[in-house]
């Protein structure tokens, strides 16, 4: 190699761990109650009671994987009903769009877990090691006593969170005082003590030392928002017009030909993304807010109007410094893009509420036996199987009758069962081997194919769910 070639650079930077600078303001409070209300409600609603009989679950939110059911509440959804989760998670994208396209990323700088823990974790670094300042001189320093203590204490800190929030989902989905005590006692499925071990380590590393990293590298969503913005979508941004050319205070004066930006860095130094918002819209911005007040501090400090940094539409940003005025937020937020997603969502949780009201408490699936697809008996009659799987979605055991019509000729029975009634119990699901025969001289016997509909009455009422079938005759 020539003397002169150069080493190329290399591909790869070392992190620089950022240490954001505490700031106060409209943003960061709104902040911390949003932190205290997540919190509060991830970690809370396990233990919420509530009251369903002597023979069901009294967890208010429950994922009862072991009987495939979810309960919310006075709301109880089965596996068949799956579609319930699939349109909450389809609204839970468009609102995600919705806001995106109206907001920015709303969602990532005040309601994302990895920004609600990340937040949680540089709150106990703060209160361990100290402000900005104090965390750079400590991490740049050697190990050293202090070091050991502080980065001891505050690993441990995190540590118990993370093992808080692992052990917090494994209480949504078995009862929360049995497992407890099971979890400490030993008692406990190994599944539940891999899944707290799995779930600390994450929120460990995840909130203590990747942080901004999950954002910007594992994160497919600030790649997709570019999809969901455009000039209209109110975000963060530094009005340049107003702010150029910067320039240091000199002597506590403000040179009259320099703009309103003095180049304090505080925008930067509170920013947990490590980025400078004067540098225009980049992926790495969460819309946190943070950054405005920070700059509204520095603003009423020297004396001047606050709104440098800002959230506002980038065309707005154009039209001021043009000297027009912006447009009305109401005017950014509902535009035919954003009217469109609040369409949407707005249709899919009517009909989810629809469909969860007008839902039957009972339900019958029937599946035919196809091998054989029938039996022929010694006296010459026809029968057919099927297996029949009747739910009671109901807090208490009910009767059912089983029938048959749209065809006379054929006759039902119960295999174990000397009559046509069979008791579920409570939130339960029978699975019954159920016969049609038909007699000899009788067309169905004798046809191909005939068409069968199978009734589930409960006993004593009027409330009934069918199934249709097929009986297939000795021709088939």
């Amino acid at each position: 190699m020539s003397s002169q070639e150069q080493t190329p650079a290399p591909l790869y930077a070392k992190r620089e761990p950022i240490f954001p600078r505490r700031v106060s303001g409209n943003f960061r409070t709104m902040k911390w109650w949003l932190l205290a209300i997540m919190l509060g409600i991830y970690y809370l609603v396990p233990w919420i009671r509530w009251d369903r009989g002597a023979e069901m679950p009294d967890q208010a939110v429950l994922l009862d994987l072991a009987n495939r059911r979810f309960f919310f509440f006075m709301i109880e959804i089965w596996p068949h009903e799956f579609y319930f989760v699939a349109g909450l998670l389809i609204m839970a994208g468009i609102g995600l769009f919705l806001f995106t396209s109206a907001l920015g990323r709303v969602w990532c700088g005040y309601a994302c877990p990895q920004t609600v823990w990340t937040d949680l974790f540089i709150l106990v670094e703060r209160w361990v090691e100290g402000d900005r300042n104090a965390r750079l001189r400590l991490h740049r320093k050697g190990w050293d006593f202090e070091k050991v203590r502080k980065y001891g204490l505050k690993w441990v800190l995190w540590f118990l969170i993370g093992m808080a929030t692992g052990g917090a989902w494994v209480f949504y989905f078995a009862d929360a005082p049995t497992l407890l005590v099971d979890l400490f006692t030993g008692q406990a499925g190994m599944i539940a003590y891999l899944t707290v071990l799995v779930l600390t380590m994450t929120t460990f590393l995840f909130g203590g030392f990747f942080r901004e990293q999950i954002c910007i590298y594992a994160c497919p969503w600030p790649r997709i928002q570019a999809a969901m913005m455009d000039e209209d979508t109110i975000t963060i941004g530094y009005r340049d017009w107003r702010g150029e050319p910067r320039g240091k205070l000199k002597k506590g004066q403000l040179d009259p030909s320099q703009g309103d930006c003095i180049d304090c860095m505080a925008c930067v130094n509170v920013c947990p993304m490590g980025i400078d918002i004067r540098d225009g819209q980049q992926m790495e911005c969460i819309t946190c807010g943070l950054c405005i007040d920070a700059c509204d501090d520095v603003m009423d400090r020297i004396g001047k109007p606050r709104g440098l940094v800002a959230y506002m539409a980038l065309s707005d940003e154009i039209a001021e410094r043009d000297g027009k005025d912006p447009k009305s937020v109401w005017t950014h937020v509902f535009r035919p893009r954003t009217v469109l997603y609040t369409a949407i969502w707005a249709a899919i949780g009517i009909g989810l509420i629809v469909a969860l009201f007008i839902r039957a408490d009972l339900d019958m699936s029937v599946s035919p036996i196809r091998n054989p697809t029938h039996i022929l008996l010694s006296d010459g009659t026809v029968r057919n199987a099927y297996d029949i799987r009747l739910r009671n979605m109901y807090h208490e055991p009910r009767e059912f009758v089983l029938s048959v019509t749209e065809n006379p000729d054929l006759r039902l029975s119960i295999e174990g069962e000397e009559g046509t009634a069979v008791t579920v119990g409570p939130d339960e699901m029978a699975l019954l081997r159920v016969y049609l025969t038909a007699a000899p001289e009788t067309d169905s016997a004798q046809a191909d194919r005939r068409p069968a509909r199978i009734w589930a009455t409960l006993s004593g009422t009027s409330e009934r769910v069918h199934s249709d079938t097929t009986f297939n005759g000795r021709n088939q």
